[in-house]
């Protein structure tokens, strides 16, 4: 590998783990994703799965169920930046957990072009749908 990969492969696995960390701010029992968009090597957006602002901060009902307006991380972290003055064009998205088909279309909408996560959900119609659109997507395995 060349010395400029293995510079993105270490900063990619630095994004990750700080991902990490901010889904620990997630008050969901049953997964707790974190995301970072960043840009010319600034984080400039970050989220995590919850409740939308003003809600209680209780994810899942008495049956353990995620309600159905718990908002993911990766769209906390799109929604941020959109009422920013920043622009997601461009950007890569670090996210703990691969997306949904639900954030893969806000990812596309949103000009992102590279999405980097360590865990693979168990379904794979978001990382179908970002690869048709020409996303560049990258597994890395945080755990190695």
């Amino acid at each position: 590998m060349s010395d400029k990969i293995d510079k993105q492969v270490e900063l990619d696995k630095r994004y990750l783990r700080m991902a990490a960390v901010w889904a620990e701010s997630s008050y969901c029992k049953r997964r707790q994703v974190g995301a970072l968009i960043v840009k010319d090597k600034m984080i400039i957006s970050d989220g995590y799965n919850g409740t939308p602002s003003g809600f209680e901060n209780i994810c899942e009902d008495d049956n353990d169920i995620t309600k159905p307006y718990v908002m993911h991380a990766e769209a906390n972290a799109i929604t941020k930046v959109a009422a920013s003055s920043n622009s997601s064009k461009g950007a890569t998205i670090y996210v703990t957990t691969s997306p949904c088909i639900e954030c893969a279309k806000l990812i596309i909408q949103s000009g992102i072009k590279r999405v980097v996560y360590s865990q693979q959900y168990r379904i794979s119609d978001g990382c179908d749908l970002l690869e048709r659109a020409g996303i560049e997507l990258e597994f890395i395995d945080t755990n190695k």
